[in-house]
């Protein structure tokens, strides 16, 4: 795959939405629109460091999906649909199956011990060691944290699976992708109803029943991925617009997160508006299709720097979380600057993913699984 020069940008921004994905989790610690829902909520917050994590959640997560669209097409095109699933179980089904518990039991113990031991909790750490303490309190339903990407995507090769099976068409998805005012105007018409059934900002759908709403809007740029490797042509058709679209999409996160929630009641979460809703599906897609074409045009080339990290990011994704919880519980108690904290926690995660990368996974038959 590397080979063909038309494919290095993928790579490349598959490795940097994983990458930055490290970033997003240990910001929301000191986030204050995050206080009452992450459990690393620190006391030390900046209302600073909001609007770069804001911006780039409605981005980082499509990109994603449209990047692993264009690589599920291309892997059926180049290896047909039963070595493609094949290729999709021992890249996707089976770490999400051996990682999962592995991550949800290191999340557990970990939280478990902030909840004895830091001095100022998180009000999720609160409400957590409260639920403990009741003698009648159920069990809390089980999650996928933040393997769920892993989960969508294999429900997503499984719808593609059976819709290549029973030979459905996609002629319909192929005009709407083709033309701009598909694109650019329909597409987020046709996501905005997901968005208007969840809070904004739109939350992870952890659980381990599919959500519909993530289905739809997370499947939409999937088929826009799949569609970029049917149609090489479409992003250079979109390359004028390039410059239009970041002014109008920098216009429209500056209305976005003038009008974000000030807080977020866990317990009954609004829903969020109409206007809301279609300028986040406006922003999804126009910032995705940003991504794309400055990708195409500044990283479609081979790059020693990013090369090593597009080899360890997935790897570095599916153990970050664990990791990174265990440095911010105990930095909870530390009376230091919230840029000092996010610092460190941030370094210190990354550092200890790509050296276990480099220890564990490079050397041995795991990076045919997670390499």
């Amino acid at each position: 795959m590397a080979s063909s020069p038309r494919l290095h940008y993928f790579d490349h921004l598959r490795a940097l939405a994983m990458l930055a994905g490290v970033l997003f989790h240990a910001a929301l610690a000191y986030s204050p629109l995050m206080q009452p829902l992450f459990p690393t909520a620190d006391r030390e917050t900046s209302a600073w460091i909001d609007a770069p994590l804001w911006l780039l959640h409605l981005f980082r997560m499509p990109l994603f999906f449209a990047v692993s669209g264009f690589f599920a097409a291309l892997l059926v095109e180049r290896l047909g649909g039963a070595a493609t699933a094949r290729q999709r179980v021992r890249r996707i089904a089976l770490p999400f199956l051996i990682a999962w518990p592995i991550v949800i039991w290191a999340l557990d113990a970990s939280t478990a011990w902030a909840m004895r031991h830091v001095e100022h909790p998180s009000a999720l750490l609160i409400f957590l060691r409260d639920w403990e303490a009741r003698e009648d309190a159920p069990p809390l339903p089980p999650g996928t944290a933040h393997l769920w990407f892993l989960y969508y995507l294999i429900w997503f090769g499984l719808l593609h699976w059976i819709a290549r099976t029973l030979g459905a068409k996609l002629a319909w998805s192929a005009q709407l992708f083709r033309s701009r005012p598909g694109l650019l105007l329909v597409l987020p018409l046709l996501i905005c109803p997901a968005l208007a059934s969840v809070s904004t900002p739109h939350p992870a759908p952890e659980g381990l029943l599919p959500q519909f709403w993530a289905l739809g809007y997370y499947g939409a740029f999937y088929l826009l991925g799949m569609h970029l490797h049917d149609e090489p042509g479409l992003l250079d058709r979109l390359r004028p617009l390039l410059a239009p679209l970041l002014i109008a999409s920098a216009l429209g996160y500056a209305l976005f997160y003038w009008q974000l929630p000030a807080a977020i009641n866990p317990l009954q979460p609004e829903t969020a508006s109409w206007p809301m809703a279609l300028l986040q599906a406006v922003l999804s897609v126009w910032l995705t299709l940003c991504c794309l074409l400055l990708g195409k045009a500044l990283l479609d080339r081979p790059n020693t720097w990013l090369r090593p990290l597009s080899r360890s990011a997935y790897w570095t994704y599916l153990i970050h979380l664990p990791l990174l919880f265990a440095i911010q519980y105990p930095l909870m108690n530390l009376d230091a600057p919230w840029w000092a904290k996010f610092g460190f926690a941030s370094c210190a995660t990354l550092a200890l993913c790509f050296l276990s990368y480099r220890w564990l996974v490079q050397p041995t038959r795991m990076a045919r699984f997670v390499g």
